[in-house]
């Protein structure tokens, strides 16, 4: 009786282990295809998209690809400056920003700030669901190194800027150009990207024509501040 409740535990053990290695591959090549091919959907466009059928059964997402070049540089810029200045140094992590946002949640006894990089963010949006969970983060982690092996800075840079939601349903940088400022995203003034860019944490709280909150206001002028020194891939 023991030795065959061992050897059901040891394949059990097995079993798992082959489908963590098998979730692995998958991850790997989805990110390998996606090298020189434009995902068509992102795990967190379909979660949005079921949710907002909820409410509206013939809801869809608004989202329209364009290339690297077809998007402001003010853009990159104002992206890079707010949400991860160190991006074309650092492999995937900003430990040091990582460690500032813990001593702040730490300090407020709430998380108030993540440390998350472009390429984490990436991570989650392209292959992962919304929940937080301990799980999750570890398979963040692991997406993200190989984003960042697999891909050039470039890469991730355009698809970022392709699938981040920049208000309820509005997808990617040309969506979000037409949505809220009536012109594509190769047009976008520096002062229009810097409050893009304001909207990431919580784009889902702007809405087009709506009047810019203090805090918007604030933030913004802050990111068009920094948006010079940002390097761009």
């Amino acid at each position: 009786m023991l030795r065959f409740l061992k050897r059901v535990v040891v394949s059990g053990v097995l079993l798992v282990l082959v489908a963590l290695v098998a979730i692995q591959f998958w991850f790997l090549v989805h990110i390998w295809y996606w090298i020189d091919h434009n995902p068509d959907v992102t795990s967190f466009m379909q979660h949005r998209v079921e949710k907002m059928r909820e409410k509206n059964p013939r809801a869809t997402l608004r989202h329209e690809w364009v290339t690297y070049n077809r998007i402001s540089i003010n853009l990159k810029r104002a992206i890079i400056a707010a949400e991860d200045a160190k991006f074309l140094d650092h492999e995937g992590f900003d430990w040091e920003g990582i460690q500032k946002a813990a001593e702040k949640n730490l300090k407020k006894g709430k998380i108030v700030a993540g440390g998350s990089t472009i390429s984490q963010q990436l991570a989650k949006n392209l292959l992962l669901s919304g929940e937080r969970t301990w799980w999750r983060k570890v398979e963040e982690t692991a997406i993200t190194v190989m984003i960042e092996t697999i891909m050039t800075k470039r890469r991730i840079l355009e698809i970022y800027l392709n699938v981040i939601e920049w208000g309820s349903g509005v997808f990617g940088a040309e969506a979000a150009a037409e949505y809220h400022f009536g012109i594509s995203a190769a047009d976008l003034t520096p002062e229009q990207a810097a409050e893009l860019a304001a909207m990431v944490p919580s784009p889902r709280r702007y809405g087009a024509g709506d009047p810019d909150t203090p805090y918007l206001q604030k933030r913004t002028a802050l990111i068009l501040s920094r948006m010079n020194d940002a390097d761009v891939p």
